[in-house]
């Protein structure tokens, strides 16, 4: 069995008692694997906002599930601008991009406050030999991110501002709701300006385009408060039933 990781005399067993392990864990371990599953999860370490849990170009070591708070991740173009390629929340996996080449290609700075636990990238290779289904679980969670970048090249090379705002709204609406917040009432940790990078579309765009759903009647705004309040105009804006199986998917 692995060794538990210590500090002083407390074993930290986080994952057993974490209220989002459904969402970032395989189910169905017997008591034995979460024991040893605990014991490769690292204590978690706590991010300010503003501070990055990893820059471009550092050597990947372990990945990292969201406990608390929000991250984006961001790449440098060549004319030194930040593009932002992903926002990720609570029970969601960081640093999977770095598995490749062995190096993290991209930064992830927190948007709040936030926790991360750590996963040491080579004890869970050796856990996966051992426990199966740990082992598909992060196949799986490798194929969800490749099918979130699919549908994320699809929306920008099909779709017009709107409909590419009111998709990103349903998706974020979609994902707070599978961790039990509000779904339709939430506040944005992400800035215009970063939303705008990561949809391809300027400022000025994304902020003309929550006033026309705000006049519309579709969704209420207060700055970074957004009230969603007739889900189905957001949806029948885009082309939902072609992306809906891609913004519902949980592994």
């Amino acid at each position: 069995m692995i060794k538990l990781h210590q500090q002083g005399e407390i074993v930290q067993k986080l994952c057993d008692n974490c209220s989002l392990k459904i969402l970032c864990m395989p189910v169905g371990l017997y008591q034995q694997e979460l024991e040893d599953l605990n014991a490769i999860v690292r204590q978690s370490k706590r991010i300010r906002k503003g501070e990055c849990l990893f820059r471009h170009g550092e050597p990947f070591t372990s990945m990292y599930a969201v406990r608390t708070g929000f991250f984006k991740t961001t790449i440098a173009s060549l004319d030194g601008r930040d593009q932002v390629t992903g926002f990720f929340m609570s029970g969601e996996i960081l640093g999977l991009e770095g598995i490749c080449q062995g190096v993290h290609h991209c930064d992830a700075t927190a948007l709040e406050d936030s926790e991360v636990c750590e996963l040491p990238f080579e004890s869970l290779e050796e856990a996966g030999t051992r426990f199966p289904s740990l082992q598909a679980h992060f196949y799986k969670l490798m194929s969800q991110e490749i099918m979130r970048d699919q549908c994320q090249m699809l929306m920008l090379g099909n779709m017009r501002a709107e409909e590419r705002l009111a998709l990103f709204l349903i998706n974020l609406s979609l994902r707070l709701s599978k961790r039990g917040f509000a779904a339709n009432d939430f506040i944005l940790r992400m800035s215009r300006e970063a939303i705008g990078s990561f949809l391809g579309l300027k400022l000025e765009t994304v902020s003309r385009t929550l006033s026309r759903f705000s006049q519309e009647g579709w969704i209420q705004v207060e700055h970074r408060h957004i009230k969603i309040l007739r889900p189905e105009a957001l949806q029948s804006l885009t082309h939902y039933d072609q992306y809906k199986t891609v913004l519902n998917m949980e592994c």
